[in-house]
């Protein structure tokens, strides 16, 4: 397993983010960087890779020590997916494995929200990003209901700690904060993250 290229990703990260990029060159610049991460589908330990029959998971890759990014691996179970949410901070979600169906939403007035045009098909290989400045508010799910998805994530904070959003599709906002699965799923007392469920 080459274990030189999540870290070597982390380092170049790094040296971007001291580098003071405007927004868009952060995301021109992170998402190339992501890119190189995810073209290669080599390097993740398999306890990290092992879906959760229950919901989807959020496992921690790196926490910058001075919380400026962190990096995060999302493993999808078959038709996995997640609320409505927003994220606050700038993201990039690179595909490692299988596919993700990102569906952006947008509010009509305070009190509406609805989709914003069709879902966003994000394949192996593939980068997008997510953030204030370019659409924050979406719903995710895996695009396969026959396989595990896995998508690796960069946010512009500790993600796992940040206060954030779930969404109504009339428009409320209840706020949240995710946490972490742990890689060792095999511990019985092993800590599942709180993942918002929303009546409609």
């Amino acid at each position: 397993m080459p274990l030189h290229r999540l870290p070597g990703f982390i380092d170049a990260f790094e040296a971007l983010l001291a580098s003071e990029p405007d927004d868009a060159s952060l995301r021109k610049e992170g998402s190339a960087l992501l890119a190189g991460l995810v073209a290669h589908d080599d390097w993740l330990p398999a306890g990290h890779a092992r879906p959760d029959p229950a919901r989807y998971r959020q496992i921690p890759l790196h926490i910058d020590a001075r919380k400026r990014f962190s990096v995060v691996a999302f493993v999808w179970g078959p038709g996995q997916s997640t609320p409505i949410h927003d994220h606050t901070v700038w993201g990039l979600i690179g595909m490692l494995r299988g596919a993700e169906l990102s569906q952006p939403y947008r509010f009509v007035g305070a009190q509406r929200m609805v989709e914003a045009g069709p879902a966003l098909r994000i394949a192996a290989g593939q980068v997008e990003a997510v953030g204030p400045e370019v659409g924050d508010i979406h719903r995710v799910r895996n695009a396969h209901d026959d396989r595990t998805s896995i998508s690796i994530h960069v946010y512009g904070g500790d993600i796992g700690a940040i206060e954030r959003g779930i969404y109504r599709e009339d428009g409320r906002r209840d706020t949240f904060v995710s946490g972490y699965t742990p890689a060792d799923l095999d511990r019985a007392d092993a800590p599942r993250p709180f993942i918002p469920h929303v009546n409609p």
